[in-house]
């Protein structure tokens, strides 16, 4: 979420950076945004200044209920006044007069109990104001909350996601000496994809992995796990629903609330990436400055309603409704969040430099930058069967986007103001995907496929998945 300041101060500057998003409804909020934080600072400001001046009558009351100079007529003659200087909405004046420094212009003299009822009508009128003023923020906070991120300048400029930057591949392409075939012929053929009965129990995009498809799931999963606290992350084990809050800080909801699976009755929804559970371990939470950075890994299924645009090739299993992935995450302070972006990157591409997989980094251009991140880069890895790039992991920096949503702030070491972390997230990496890269690239003409060597220590030693 955004710092309402900075809108308040530089509209222009935030509009045409949601344009450079592409985002014209986002860039279209802004002014709706600005009117209502103009409402809502000016009822404020009327409600606060009449709470004063109500404070200062509730304080004068006694002295004036106490004060032994004037008898009953003088006091009723007092009250009002006061009154009807509060019936003219002249507060300040009557609150001068409940402590003897305003004018004593005549009123007709009232019951004490009519001053009472006075000051609680301006009570009245203060609650009218802050019900107005929840209005307002209920629809405030709504707007900010559909604002994405502002990019990066580093970001490369463009309108879709043909124009991000790929750099340099790592690794070299397999050169075959017969036609290499996809996943969706290979698992079958080697009985280890089953998407018939995938589809049986699930539908649409349901499958089964089993024999070696499920032990090589569960080889990759560990050896990502593995990486990941050898690089010093912190293994954490989290639920797989979240309440609505949790999607809101995460960057998920509103943006995304259709695309997500729901359980009405227990009033939760199934984790669309472990990225919304790790965002929020720390939520309403100010951490030491000597706590961070904190690398926080975990592993879970992920559940989407994915959805494709029309054309695109959605065979075997690149894109599902359920798959396993390792997320990395972490906490940093703003100084140190891009050198911690690289890091990231790093512990990723890693995994895939163990496995001998060719993969290449993809800068994200700001038309394809996403809702929650301000610089991104994607990992893909080459798929022969299926002749394209496959993402396998994206990885992000948020700066505060998240810490503001969620409130994760940390309290510098020096003293002062509390200050909102940074965080990224990054896949590390999409089991699916990586599954599908393995048995591609690894494939023998007779069908077996060899079992990178990294790997082999998570399969009693096994060098191969023997042909049909």
């Amino acid at each position: 979420m955004h710092d309402i300041t900075v809108i308040r101060e530089k509209p222009d500057f935030v509009k045409a950076e949601l344009l450079r998003l592409q985002d014209e409804q986002a860039a279209g909020r802004i002014d709706t945004i600005l009117e209502l934080d103009k409402q809502r600072r000016t009822l404020l400001a009327q409600s606060e200044a009449i709470q004063q001046h109500r404070n200062r009558l509730n304080k004068g009351i006694g002295r004036l209920r106490g004060d032994k100079s004037l008898d009953d007529a003088a006091r009723a003659q007092r009250a009002g006044q006061i009154v009807a200087l509060i019936a003219a909405g002249d507060y300040a004046a009557a609150a001068d007069v409940i402590e003897g420094n305003g004018s004593t212009a005549p009123a007709a003299p009232v019951e004490f109990q009519t001053l009472l009822d006075a000051l609680a009508g301006m009570g009245d009128t203060v609650n009218g104001y802050n019900a107005q003023i929840r209005e307002i923020d209920a629809a405030l906070q709504d707007n900010l909350l559909w604002l994405p991120n502002l990019p990066h300048e580093s970001t490369p400029y463009g309108a879709s996601d043909e124009d991000n930057k790929p750099w340099p591949m790592e690794g070299d392409l397999r050169e075959f000496d017969f036609e290499p075939k996809p996943h969706w012929d290979l698992g079958p053929a080697l009985d280890i994809i089953d998407f018939e009965r995938g589809v049986k129990i699930a539908g649409s995009r349901g499958y089964v992995l089993k024999a070696w498809g499920a032990r090589l799931q569960r080889a990759l999963t560990n050896l990502f796990l593995d990486t990941a606290l050898a690089n010093g992350y912190t293994e954490c084990y989290l639920p797989f629903f979240v309440k609505e809050d949790m999607m809101v800080g995460a960057g998920q909801f509103p943006k995304f609330r259709d695309v997500v699976y729901f359980d009405p009755d227990a009033d939760v929804y199934m984790l669309p990436t472990a990225e919304v559970a790790i965002t929020n371990l720390y939520r309403d939470e100010i951490l030491d400055e000597s706590a961070l950075t904190i690398n926080m890994v975990g592993h879970t299924p992920c559940f989407r309603r994915e959805r494709t645009s029309a054309g695109r090739d959605v065979r075997g299993i690149k894109r599902v409704h359920q798959f396993q992935k390792v997320e990395l995450y972490k906490f940093t302070k703003p100084e140190d969040s891009y050198d911690e972006l690289e890091n990231l990157i790093e512990d990723a591409a890693g995994i895939l430099r163990a496995l001998k997989l060719p993969f290449r980094r993809l800068e994200i251009c700001t038309g394809d930058l996403g809702f929650s991140a301000t610089k991104k880069f994607d990992l893909e890895v080459w798929s022969p069967g299926c002749a394209e790039w496959l993402e396998v992991s994206s990885c992000s920096n948020t700066e505060a986007f998240q810490a503001r949503r969620a409130n994760v702030r940390y309290r510098p070491a020096g003293g002062g103001r509390p200050q909102f972390v940074h965080t990224l997230n990054g896949s590390g990496l999409a089991a699916p995907r990586v599954l599908i890269a393995i048995m591609e690239t690894y494939q023998r003409a007779d069908g077996s496929i060899e079992i990178p060597e990294v790997l082999r220590p998570y399969v009693g030693g096994a060098t191969e998945i023997p042909a049909p």
